[in-house]
C-alpha cells in the first residue's frame, strides 16, 4: 500500500461524546479496511485477581475484531507503584503478561524510569517482548534521542506508525539520580517532529498509512473528574497543547499519566485515557482508505473490564499461569501478618476515588510519623515529610480471608505494608534552615525549574504530627505559608532542622527543590523497611485525624478591642472515617472567647478581640477534633509605619508615537523588598498591579498616539506596617522618523 500524505478532516470545534464517539461516514466510492486499536495506560503492575479479568476485555475485543486487525498498545507506566505480587519481583510479572497478551508497544511513562535509565535500557527492555518508545528523551545536553522515537506494524494490511513521549514533568517525578545523563523535551514537539518525518514520503526516513500518538500525560488534575473536554483544554496547559497543537497527520491521540477517563471527539480525531490499573481497555475503531491510507471514519470507547475471566481463550490461560505462580511467590513473604489496625488508614479522597494528592490523609500522616521516629537508633530528626504521589496503597481495616486466612480484620500483612510504599526509596535525613523548610512547604503550589505549573498544580505534603502550618492559598507565591509551628515552637528561620523524607524527595523530586539547599545523608534504609518495623513497634494502630495544615486568610495581628474576620478551609480530612468538624473554638489564656460552626468544612470567624487582651498574647483557634491549630499573636495598635523609597523608570529610554511604554517599579523599606500594590495614574484608566516578593514590578502601559510631553504618577499605597509612596514621571514622546 502507498504511503501518501493524507489526513481525515472534519469541521473545527470540540464535539464531546462521554463514552463513545460518533462515526464519521466514509466516501461511498472508496475500498477500505477496518482496523482497531486497543490500549491501556498508567497498569503499575496489578497482578491480582482481576488480572485475567484485564486479559479476558483484551481477548474478547480482539477476537470481535479480528486478531490479525487489531493493535494492542499502552501509553506508559506498566510497571512502577506495583503490587506486592509484581513489585516482590521487580515488575517481571507485570512484563511478562504484557508479553503473553502481545502487546506491540508502549510509550515509556515516569514509572519506567523509577529504578534509572540504566534499569530501562537493560532489564526492563531486555525482559519485555513489547516496543519501548520515548521520542522526547534525549541524552542530556542534546536533542540526541536515547530511546526508539517511534514502531511501525502492519495491521490488516495497514502500516500504523506509533510515536511515544513522557510527561516532560519526569525529572521531578523519578530520583534524579537516575537519571542524570538524560533530559526529557517538550511532548508535542516531539510527537510533530515525527509525525512529519513518517508522513513525508520519503521511505529513507519511515512512513506509515495511520499515526498514533501514545502520549504519557493527559487532562489535568487540577479539573474535576467528569469534566468536558472544552473545560479541561480551558484549563490550559499540556493537554490543551496535546489537544490544539499535535500536528494533523496524526489520527488518534492516546493519553495516560493522570489517570483520568475520557473517550472525546476532538472534530477531527479522537483522545482517549482509559482511568488505570486496567479497569478499562481503550479501543479505537477505524475505517482506512485501502488506496490512499486516508482515515474515513472513527469510533472510540472505553470498554469496561469483563466481569468474569475467560480462561478458554489462550491467551488469557497463560496470563492465568503468570498471575498464580507471581501470587503464591509473593504469597510466601506477602502473607505474614506484620501489625494490627482499628480502622483504615487511607489517602485522602474525592469524588469517592482514593488518592487526592490536593488534600492531607490519615495514611499521610502516618507514613511522616514513620519517618521521624522509626530511626532512632540512628538519628532523632525534628520532623517528617513524605510526598502523597509516593503512596500506592492503603490499610485497610477489612480483612480478606479467602486469598490468606491469617488477614483477618484489621490485620496489616507483609504485601499490604509494602504496596503503600513501593518504589525502593532509602530513608535520608536533610539539614535545612528554617527559611528552607519554609520554601518546601510553599513549594506544595507546584512549579517546575522554568516557572510552569505541571498537571498537578499542588501538593500536599503528609507531615508528622509535631507539626501545624497555616497557609493562605490566596497571597502571592512565595508569601502563602503565613505560621509554622515544631513542637508547639514558631520556625525559627535561620535555626537548622532535621528532616526525615524520602531520598526522591530529598533529591529535589515532585519539584521540592528547596530540598537541595539543605544537608542530605543517605541513611541507606529502605522505606518499606522502615515502614514495616514502624508498624509493628506501634501496634495496634488507630488512624489519626488531627490536621496538620489547614487554610487561612487569618491576619497575622489583632487588636485589642477589634473584631477580626477571617475564613478556615478544608477543615477535615476526607480520608476514610474521617468525622467532619462541627466547630472551631477560639481561646486566649486558657478562656473561649468564641465558637464558631464549621459549614463544608468552611469556618467564617468573626473573632471578637477582648479590650484586656494585651501585645504578645496568644490567641488559639482549635476544632472540635481537636484536630486544627490556628494561631494569632495579640498587637497593642500599630506602631508607627516605615518609609517607603519608590523608584520608577520609565522603558524604553526614547519612545516614539506607537512604541509601547513600560514602568519599571521598584519599592523598599529599611532596606528589605516592600509588599503590597502600586497604582499608576495618567494613561487611560488607573492601573493597579501587586509587588512581586523582591519588591518589584513591571506596569505595562501600551503606546501614545500622539507625540508631545506626558506625565504618569506612580504611587506606592502602603500597607499595614509602611507608609505609601509616589513619584511623578515626564516624559517626551516624539513623532515615528
Amino acid at each position: 500500500m502507498p504511503a501518501t500524505p493524507k489526513r481525515f478532516v472534519a469541521p473545527l470545534g470540540l464535539a464531546v461524546a462521554a463514552t463513545t464517539l460518533v462515526l464519521v461516514p466514509a466516501p461511498a466510492h472508496a475500498a477500505t479496511v477496518d482496523i482497531t486499536l486497543l490500549n491501556i495506560n498508567d497498569f503499575h503492575g496489578r497482578i491480582d485477581a482481576n488480572t485475567t479479568k484485564f486479559a479476558t476485555t483484551v481477548e474478547q475485543v480482539r477476537a470481535e475484531a479480528g486478531d490479525a486487525n487489531t493493535l494492542f498498545l499502552s501509553a506508559g507506566d506498566n510497571i512502577g507503584a506495583s503490587l506486592f505480587a509484581s513489585s516482590n519481583q521487580q515488575d517481571q510479572p507485570t512484563i511478562d503478561v504484557l508479553n503473553a497478551l502481545d502487546l506491540a508497544g508502549s510509550a515509556v511513562g515516569n514509572h519506567e524510569f523509577d529504578r534509572g535509565f540504566a534499569d530501562l535500557q537493560g532489564r526492563v527492555q531486555d525482559a519485555a517482548d513489547f516496543d519501548y518508545l520515548g521520542a522526547n528523551v534525549y541524552k542530556q545536553g542534546t536533542e540526541e534521542p536515547v530511546l526508539d522515537e517511534y514502531a511501525t506494524y502492519e495491521v490488516g494490511g495497514v502500516t500504523v506508525g506509533v510515536i511515544g513521549v513522557v510527561t516532560e514533568e519526569t525529572p521531578a517525578l523519578v530520583s534524579p539520580a537516575g537519571i542524570t545523563s538524560i533530559s526529557f523535551g517538550d511532548p508535542v514537539e516531539a510527537v510533530n517532529r515525527v509525525a512529519a518525518e513518517l508522513s513525508d514520503g520519503d521511505e529513507a526516513n519511515g512512513e506509515a498509512d495511520v499515526l498514533v500518538a501514545e502520549y504519557h500525560e493527559g487532562a489535568g488534575a487540577g479539573t474535576p473528574d467528569g469534566s468536558t473536554l472544552e473545560e479541561e483544554v480551558a484549563a490550559g496547559g499540556v493537554f490543551a497543547d496535546i489537544v490544539e497543537d499535535t500536528a494533523p497527520e496524526v489520527d488518534v491521540i492516546f493519553t495516560g499519566h493522570t489517570h483520568k477517563q475520557y473517550a472525546w471527539d476532538t472534530g477531527t480525531r479522537p483522545i482517549v485515557q482509559t482511568g488505570s490499573y486496567g479497569e478499562n481497555i481503550g479501543r479505537v475503531d477505524l475505517t482506512v482508505d485501502d488506496a490512499t491510507g486516508e482515515v474515513t471514519a472513527y469510533a472510540a470507547s472505553n470498554v469496561a473490564r469483563a466481569a468474569e475471566a475467560d480462561l478458554t481463550l489462550p491467551r488469557v490461560a497463560e496470563v492465568a499461569e503468570i498471575t498464580e505462580a507471581a501470587l503464591d511467590a509473593a504469597a510466601e513473604v506477602g502473607n505474614e501478618p506484620v501489625a494490627t489496625i482499628t480502622g483504615d488508614i487511607t489517602t485522602a479522597f474525592a469524588d469517592g476515588k482514593r488518592d487526592d494528592r490536593a488534600s492531607e490523609s490519615t495514611l499521610g500522616g502516618l507514613v511522616a510519623n514513620a519517618l521521624r521516629d522509626g530511626l532512632s537508633e540512628i538519628a532523632e530528626p525534628d520532623l517528617g515529610l513524605t510526598n502523597p504521589g509516593g503512596l500506592r496503597a492503603d490499610l485497610l481495616f477489612a480483612g480478606d480471608t479467602a486469598e490468606n486466612p491469617a488477614n483477618t480484620d484489621g490485620v496489616v500483612t507483609f504485601a499490604e505494608a509494602n504496596a503503600v510504599l513501593p518504589f525502593n526509596n532509602t530513608v535520608a535525613l536533610v539539614e535545612l534552615t528554617g527559611a528552607s523548610l519554609k520554601k518546601v512547604l510553599e513549594q506544595q503550589w507546584q512549579t517546575d525549574d522554568e516557572g510552569n505549573v505541571p498537571s498537578r498544580p499542588y501538593l500536599q505534603l503528609g507531615m508528622s504530627d509535631n507539626v501545624r502550618v497555616t497557609a493562605d492559598p490566596s497571597k502571592p507565591a512565595g508569601q502563602r505559608i503565613t505560621s509554622v509551628r515544631i513542637d508547639g515552637e514558631p520556625l525559627d528561620l535561620d535555626r537548622t532542622y532535621t528532616v526525615s523524607t524520602l531520598s526522591f524527595l530529598a533529591t529535589g523530586g515532585d519539584n521540592f527543590r528547596a530540598f537541595t539547599e539543605g544537608t542530605y545523608t543517605d541513611t541507606g534504609l529502605l522505606d518499606a523497611e522502615l515502614w514495616r518495623d514502624y508498624l509493628a513497634g506501634n501496634d495496634p494502630i488507630s488512624p489519626d485525624f488531627a490536621q496538620r495544615q489547614v487554610f487561612s486568610t487569618i491576619p497575622a495581628n489583632v487588636q485589642p478591642g477589634s473584631t477580626a474576620s477571617f475564613t478556615i478551609e478544608k477543615l477535615g480530612l476526607t480520608s476514610l472515617g474521617a468525622p467532619a468538624d462541627g466547630t472551631v473554638t477560639a481561646t486566649l489564656g486558657g478562656e473561649t472567647i468564641g465558637t464558631f460552626p464549621v459549614t463544608d468544612r468552611t469556618a467564617q470567624i468573626d473573632l471578637a478581640v477582648p479590650a484586656s487582651a494585651t501585645p504578645g498574647d496568644v490567641i488559639t483557634l482549635t476544632t472540635e477534633q481537636g484536630a486544627v491549630l490556628t494561631t494569632t499573636v495579640a498587637a497593642a495598635g500599630p506602631g508607627p509605619k516605615a518609609a517607603a523609597n519608590l523608584t520608577a523608570q520609565k522603558k524604553p529610554a526614547k519612545v516614539t508615537v506607537g512604541k509601547k511604554v513600560r514602568i519599571k517599579v521598584a519599592v523598599r523599606t529599611e532596606g528589605e523588598a516592600a509588599t503590597g500594590k502600586v497604582k499608576v495614574f495618567g494613561y487611560g484608566k488607573a492601573r493597579t498591579v501587586t509587588l512581586k516578593p523582591n519588591g518589584k514590578i513591571t506596569v505595562k502601559l501600551g503606546s501614545y498616539g500622539k507625540p508631545g510631553q506626558k506625565k504618569v504618577r506612580v504611587k506606592y499605597l502602603g500597607n499595614d506596617t509602611t507608609k505609601s509612596d509616589t513619584q511623578v514621571l515626564k516624559f517626551w514622546v516624539s513623532k515615528k522618523k
